[in-house]
């Protein structure tokens, strides 16, 4: 693939080599430090002038210096004459600030349409991204934006890994995953069920509310995304009761902040199944139930498809090999 770099930055460089090594290329040269007054600099090591380039950052670990510096790289490669610059965000930031909730939020703000025209004002001609919290994100951007989808990867195992799937239910946590949980269980074949939680404040479920017959049968709750995990521990407690035989939880993005792996350790899954859009490696240490799902396969071939001018679109319902 020539006239194209592929540049890491500091928050998953783990992802970033994974991708690079699909691709076939080696990481661009990048230098990244802190001056004394905490304030990021960021050196572009080699020639980009007239390539495309690739800057893989994931909006997790120290989320405003790492969104600072990817604003930083996109700028420095910009002025530096690239012809187009792809910011490859696998976990955008800000994503759960998309809306004003209630009424009375007036002074409340939307961060994400924020976060969006900081990209586009640093420099970027494009975004890559995997399930965002709420697709209409996209509707922030005035460039294009490919939303990628764990699903195929998510499909493929669970079938590989559940031995009882055709006897399963598909499990949303909350009543906004509705349509992805619809569409898994739709391309298995099998029944999902769905809980409505209303929540006292951020971070904090009220009360919970199955719909569905979830009774004799293997519950796998699906979401975008799990922070504290208080939701789908309580979600699981709920499955259990209400007759699951056991209960999985398959996430896209595992963020585990604060008590998140003490709940987990303490729930009843089987597994809790995360792709490493986000670095998992220090939360496996305390943490058994937690899997894996490798997806830097579809980032690489979303980037090659990119570069080559061929449709992406075909990421949505396939795993690339």
């Amino acid at each position: 693939m020539p006239n194209i770099v592929l540049f890491s930055g500091s928050s998953h460089q783990d992802l970033s080599q994974r991708v690079a090594d699909r691709l076939g290329l080696e990481l661009g040269k990048v230098v990244t430090k802190k001056f004394s007054n905490q304030e990021t600099s960021v050196e572009i090591g080699e020639s980009v002038r007239g390539e495309d380039v690739y800057i893989v950052q994931s909006g997790c670990g120290e989320i405003n210096d790492n969104l600072m510096e990817l604003l930083i790289m996109i700028n420095a490669c910009k002025i530096a004459s690239s012809s187009r610059v792809t910011a490859v965000i696998p976990c955008f930031p800000y994503a759960r600030q998309d809306k004003k909730d209630k009424v009375g939020e007036s002074r409340a703000p939307i961060s994400a349409k924020l976060v969006a025209n900081m990209l586009s004002v640093a420099g970027a001609d494009h975004i890559i991204t995997m399930d965002l919290h709420a697709s209409q994100i996209q509707g922030f951007f005035d460039i294009p934006v490919d939303n990628l989808y764990a699903e195929p990867a998510v499909l493929q195992w669970i079938r590989e890994n559940i031995a009882e799937w055709r006897n399963c239910i598909i499990v949303s946590p909350d009543a906004g995953g509705a349509k992805r949980v619809t569409s898994i269980a739709d391309r298995l074949n099998v029944e999902f069920a769905l809980i409505h939680k209303e929540r006292k404040k951020a971070n904090e479920v009220d009360r919970m509310v199955l719909v569905g017959d979830v009774k004799d049968r293997v519950a796998i709750l699906v979401d975008d995304m799990a922070d504290t995990c208080g939701t789908i521990c309580h979600a699981a407690d709920k499955l259990l009761s209400a007759g699951a035989t056991k209960v999985y939880a398959i996430l896209t993005h595992g963020i585990f902040s604060g008590p998140a792996i003490s709940r987990i350790n303490n729930a009843a899954f089987e597994a809790v199944v995360v792709t490493n859009t986000i670095p998992q490696e220090d939360k496996m240490k305390h943490c058994a139930k937690i899997q894996v799902i490798d997806i830097s396969m579809i980032l690489a071939e979303a980037i090659r498809r990119t570069h080559n001018g061929e449709s992406v679109s075909y990421l949505f319902s396939h795993v690339p090999l």
